[in-house]
């Protein structure tokens, strides 16, 4: 049985806990709960009882020694929790990946968590295929690009009658101007090795959150896309997000059988 850290208790915390408590992410005797709006954990005690603990700040989540912490609230998150827990020899799962992409941070986290013995986890997310980019990563990638089509709704916009642009760029500024859309053209550029083009488009005529990727190496081209559901709770979150996040602790509790890919 283990403890997990959570700091935010918004879509993917919820979903992240209402999976550890029918049995879907197995071992789990308690999670220990943060978020800056004390309401939102207040109310996953009241959903699911004595799983969770609501605190008050992350010292008191270090102090309980969870197996892992999961940040589920904002890049901001990130910076603002990263350094206490991994220096705390605690590992560390980011959603917010766009903020792994101020080279900074990231290498400032990666060496806390190198001498503190402790890992930085980083879910597929909403997308697909970061196993064999990484593995293309290897020959040589040219090129990494990504196009994600979401509903008006989700992209924080009203009735529209036509698909609309909104940003045509490189990850790094588009994980700034879209922090809550597009943290999937983080994990692309990580794994792909290069920062990915990035293209954001509003599309009225579709219901789903959509990303196409496209990679070229002296491998292989990878042409993927994604067509996800949004989150119940969240417009702007994949449903697959919170599944990918669902899917990585699972095999990091129980690390053992079976693991196909990564």
């Amino acid at each position: 049985m283990a403890r997990i850290g959570l700091i935010g208790c918004g879509s993917i915390g919820s979903t992240i806990t209402e999976a550890a408590a029918k049995g879907v992410i197995p071992g789990v005797e308690e999670i220990i709960a943060y978020d800056a709006i004390p309401g939102k954990c207040r109310e996953l005690q009241e959903k699911y009882g004595e799983l969770v603990k609501c605190v008050e700040n992350i010292e008191e989540i270090i102090k309980a020694r969870p197996r892992l912490v999961v940040e589920a609230a904002s890049q901001e998150a990130v910076r603002q929790y990263g350094q206490t827990v991994l220096g705390a020899g605690i590992d560390f799962m980011v959603m917010s990946v766009g903020a792994l992409l101020d080279d900074s941070l990231r290498n400032s986290l990666v060496e806390t968590a190198v001498k503190n013995n402790a890992k930085i986890y980083v879910p597929t997310g909403a997308i697909a295929g970061l196993d064999a980019i990484r593995a293309a990563r290897i020959a040589g990638i040219r090129k990494a690009e990504l196009i994600t089509r979401k509903p008006p709704k989700a992209l924080g916009l009203g009735d529209i009658k036509e698909p609309k642009t909104l940003y045509e760029g490189k990850a790094k500024k588009a994980v700034k101007e879209y922090p809550k859309n597009v943290n999937v053209s983080a994990a692309l550029s990580l794994a792909a090795g290069i920062e990915a083009k990035v293209k954001v488009v509003a599309d009225p005529h579709t219901e789903r959150n959509t990303h196409e990727i496209i990679v070229e190496s002296e491998a292989t081209r990878i042409h993927i896309v994604v067509e996800n559901k949004p989150s119940p709770t969240n417009p702007r979150t994949s449903y697959l997000a919170s599944l990918s996040a669902i899917e990585l602790l699972r095999r990091i509790l129980q690390d053992k059988g079976l693991i196909i890919g990564s």
